[in-house]
């Protein structure tokens, strides 16, 4: 871990810079398996299977037979958190359930949106250091929610067989097209479609760099997707009133992503700036991913600042996937938060709640794009369509002035589209 001392803002551009990656060569990498899958579709998804996670696909569709085993393989107290954090999320994404309201402009003209559902969905669900089913939840919960008539989820495997825990979320939400299927080749395949895996209309979900420009990638063809979610983060900004024991875990809990996670810590506390590293090192010892976590505290910082505004300012810069406010005053901070995916408040909400159970998404913005993106939400499963109704005197009521406007632009059907409508009265 990185550790600065009250740097100049001159160096702030190169604090908050995620780690470095060979973009050109994951691009090319990436560029070949989009052209692979689709020119060979399923071929080239078996072979891709076979060489990057070594095993050899027989079916690479999950069976009714696969997904009534695997609930035998769960046990109970795992179900059973399953089962709060199904109904958690459930009851926080119904809420964003948009009410159709019908707007009068001016006397005839009425005008609402409608959300409709998009039709087919592909959800990507990371399973190569972990198989996330937290992830399922957080994805499938609102694709069900919203209405979306398929369905399709991917996820890679190491051996040819799928964790049974994803697969007994997957039945309890009702999922049946589960594909044996991860990485860019998987994004392809639900891009552009296959004899097995059918395209979708959006993709969704989080990965590792090349599903990442992967989904970057078949979105400049055309393919929704939700967001550029890559390498997981976490920022913690840490006051005096802080509990070093709770900052050291949060930032290792987000360390164990993977490798290429980071964290940051930006606190106005010299006991914790001086301290957090040996509690860190105190705690890994207790720890099973300590390759992951020692190698992304290579990429993470501690910054010590001389007070709050220029804490928020740095942590606003960053804009970090998820933000820990570690104070007793996080409820008046939280109004510096300008730029975050999600935000936790107080010494009591680390930010594995809402990796888990306490109903918010997890699926957010990583990578500085906090800045533009929201985070998953109910919204991001369906479009929203506007509709207006005029009645021929709320059309009367403006045909002069949408001649005026259409004419003042050089657009004389326009004008005429209206006009035309009261010709005979004329």
């Amino acid at each position: 871990m990185e550790f600065y001392n009250n740097p100049d803002r001159s160096i702030w551009e190169t604090l908050v810079k995620r780690p470095d990656f060979n973009h050109k060569e994951i691009k090319k990498t990436v560029i070949d398996i989009l052209t692979d899958v689709g020119a060979n579709g399923d071929e080239a998804l078996l072979r891709l299977t076979e060489k990057l996670d070594g095993w050899k696909p027989g079916n690479i569709l999950v069976t009714e037979e696969e997904m009534r085993n695997a609930e035998k393989e769960v046990g109970e107290d795992l179900k059973k958190a399953i089962r709060i954090a199904k109904a958690n999320i459930e009851k926080f994404h119904a809420a964003q359930t948009e009410k159709i309201n019908v707007i009068e402009t001016m006397p005839g003209i009425n005008c609402w949106r409608k959300p409709v559902p998009v039709e087919s969905v592909g959800l990507y669900i990371p399973g190569g250091t972990a198989s996330l089913f937290s992830t399922l939840l957080m994805l499938g919960i609102p694709a069900r929610l919203a209405g979306c008539k398929k369905i399709v989820v991917c996820s890679p495997v190491k051996s040819g067989t799928v964790q049974p825990v994803l697969l007994y979320t997957a039945s309890l939400l009702g999922i049946k097209e589960f594909y044996k299927a991860g990485g860019a080749q998987a994004i392809a395949a639900m891009a552009y479609g296959t004899t097995e895996i059918p395209k979708v209309e959006k993709i969704f979900g989080p990965g590792n760099r090349y599903v990442t420009v992967a989904k970057q990638l078949v979105n400049r063809e055309g393919v929704a997707i939700d967001m550029p979610a890559g390498p997981s983060e976490v920022a913690i900004f840490a006051d005096d009133t802080a509990k070093i024991s709770f900052v050291a875990a949060d930032l290792l809990s987000q360390a164990e992503h993977g490798k290429d996670s980071q964290v940051m810590l930006v606190t106005t506390d010299e006991n914790i700036w001086n301290g957090v590293e040996n509690e860190i090192n105190r705690q890994i010892r207790l720890l099973d991913r300590k390759a992951e976590i020692e190698s992304s505290m290579k990429n993470s910082k501690c910054v010590l600042l001389k007070n709050e505004k220029d804490s928020f300012d740095l942590l606003n810069q960053y804009a970090p996937e998820h933000l820990i406010i570690a104070s007793d005053n996080s409820d008046e901070l939280s109004g510096r938060v300008v730029n975050a995916g999600s935000v936790f408040l107080g010494h009591y909400s680390p930010e594995s709640a809402g990796d888990y159970i306490s109903g918010t998404n997890h699926t957010l913005p990583t990578n500085g794009y906090a800045k533009t993106y929201s985070g998953v939400s109910l919204d991001n499963f369906v479009k929203k369509i506007t509709f207006q109704k005029l009645t021929p005197e709320g059309l009367k009521s403006v045909c002069r002035d949408i001649s005026t406007m259409a004419l003042a632009e050089g657009l004389k059907a326009h004008a005429h589209a209206a006009s035309i409508r009261f010709e005979k009265e004329n």
